[in-house]
């Protein structure tokens, strides 16, 4: 893509005042080596940046009538989010095969802002790569980003509901934002991981102070 997929900045700004007043494919990489922390996530040393490849998107949608997990590992520990593929047939069934063809695996967060968001999905860590094809569903128009809520992020020349590869999850209030981000589903364990997480990030720049590495996620049926 040529820009980022990104929240937009002036959300961003409003974002960074409401948390100020308390309202809200294989790598070549060596394995990340690791060492302690007293502030919570381990130092580790982030993986080479990677082409994201060329991909085709899936030709249906995650088998109806079961429940569908995403589970990330990644260096700060374990999180699990449930995919609403009800609402966003198209959406899950693209980050799934993604996840399991092992799309996001080592790769990083590669913006992080706090009481915000935490967003990954690039392995070229720049916030510019995709999987050379994009979605496009309309969330629901009732949708709310509260904490919890993970989406897909999008250009902000891109349609509403367009998804590529790049996803986010809240970690405070984002209720004030337009439905405009595709719906993927909602943590169901391990929010403490992603707030811990989200404390590793400078300010509405949204740059990384420390390396948070997604080792794997993996899509299964509950």
């Amino acid at each position: 893509m040529a820009r980022a997929e990104r929240l937009p900045l002036a959300a961003l700004a409003v974002a960074v005042a409401l948390a100020a007043t308390g309202c809200g494919g294989a790598s070549n990489a060596a394995p990340a080596t690791r060492t302690t922390s007293a502030s919570g996530c381990p130092a580790v040393a982030a993986p080479a940046p990677r082409s994201p490849g060329k991909h085709r998107p899936p030709t249906r949608p995650l088998a109806r009538g079961r429940t569908w997990a995403a589970t990330v590992v990644t260096s700060c520990g374990t999180f699990a989010f449930a995919l609403d593929t009800r609402d966003s047939p198209r959406t899950t069934a693209s980050f799934a095969a993604l996840a399991d063809g092992g799309y996001f695996d080592r790769t990083i967060f590669h913006r992080i802002v706090p009481g915000f968001v935490i967003q990954g999905g690039d392995p070229t860590q720049t916030g510019l790569g995709g999987p050379g094809y994009r979605t496009v569903e309309r969330p629901p128009r009732t949708l709310r980003y509260t904490r919890g809520v993970v989406a897909m992020a999008k250009a902000g020349n891109e349609p509403s509901g367009a998804a590529g590869s790049q996803f986010f999850v809240v970690t405070g209030d984002a209720s004030f934002l337009p439905p405009q981000y595709a719906l993927l589903g909602r943590v169901t364990s391990g929010m403490d991981v992603v707030r811990r997480i989200g404390r590793y990030g400078n300010g509405d720049a949204g740059v990384p102070t420390r390396a948070i590495v997604v080792e794997r996620i993996r899509v299964a049926a509950e």
